[in-house]
């Protein structure tokens, strides 16, 4: 999320009772979680396992919960819950704003785009040209939609990312801030959802077709010409290179990245970083040949366990 106008280091300190070490005047130009931190940034860290990751970030705040020296280039303030204080800028920066329509007056629709009955557009949504919006979807928030896009019945756009700290008796939400944008020509089927970032964007590329039930998380971000079959699941943080297809009911783990040109076949389970321009099976995947010579294997072990005792 950025911040305008941009901030001080004092004066976000300030916004939560904090000290800091650094320039009191250095600019905080956005608020954004560790996984898409830009150059002006504040995020934070309450871990020690993820300090250095935090302190090597493009990030130039962090919120910690240890008193240390402030690196070169960066200012630190010190928080006993760097989580909470987090969310309470999120909240200050970002309220949430109820609605008081189903079309919100806010909203920018574009010429001959289609708007079914029962449809939800939210505050200071835009819609491009030409699309159809069917009956009963929901465009929350921000959402950015391009030209000729098709949103089918109960698609949600927007929805919260599903991000929880836990304590010792409940969970605490780190609250949403950022937005979803779709790129032209997208198609996007029934009861289809695509989560907001929790501080920045989730996007669908250009010509990218997701069946009906696919689930994609925050801050994904999904290339052109990609098309995934129903109840294909992608969790945060993903990055989705151009033209890859992942068939029905494929589940990819948070924080990896799948090359341009990947094909994932039905019911596999990605746990880790895929090269493009392969075609890859299994729960975890490997190679699809790879994977049909071990299932070959495995389906001789009797025989060969047979033999081996006799």
């Amino acid at each position: 999320m950025q911040l305008t106008p941009h901030k001080t280091l004092k004066e976000i300190a300030g916004y939560i009772d904090a000290e800091y070490a650094g320039d009191p005047g250095m600019p905080v130009s956005g608020i954004n979680e560790i996984h898409r931190v830009e150059k002006g940034d504040v995020t934070f860290v309450d871990h020690p396992k993820y300090y250095n990751k935090a302190l090597d970030s493009a990030a130039t705040t962090i919120i910690i919960n240890q008193k240390m020296a402030s690196p070169n280039g960066k200012a630190l303030i010190f928080s006993d819950d760097p989580f909470r204080d987090f969310v309470s800028l999120i909240k200050r920066f970002s309220p949430f704003k109820a609605a008081d329509a189903m079309i919100s007056p806010t909203a920018s629709i574009g010429k001959g785009t289609v708007i079914q009955p029962g449809v939800f557009i939210g505050n200071n949504v835009k819609i491009g040209d030409h699309c159809i919006i069917h009956a009963n979807a929901t465009i929350n928030d921000h959402t950015v939609i391009g030209n000729n896009v098709i949103i089918h019945s109960g698609a949600v756009l927007g929805a919260d990312a599903f991000y929880f700290k836990r304590r010792p008796e409940h969970y605490d939400k780190l609250e949403s801030c950022g937005h979803v944008e779709i790129g032209d020509d997208v198609e996007i089927g029934a009861n289809t959802t695509i989560d907001r970032g929790v501080s920045g964007i989730t996007t669908i590329g250009a010509g990218t077709k997701l069946d009906n039930l696919v689930m994609v998380g925050h801050d994904t971000i999904i290339g052109k010409n990609c098309l995934f079959a129903a109840q294909v699941g992608v969790a945060g943080c993903v990055n989705i290179e151009d033209d890859v297809i992942l068939w029905g009911q494929v589940g990819v783990q948070k924080d990896l990245r799948i090359g341009k040109g990947a094909v994932v076949l039905g019911q596999s389970g990605i746990a880790k970083s895929l090269e493009g321009n392969k075609t890859y099976f299994g729960s975890p995947v490997l190679e699809a040949r790879e994977k049909m010579k071990e299932l070959a294997i495995m389906k001789r072990l009797p025989e060969i366990v047979e033999k081996l005792s006799g």
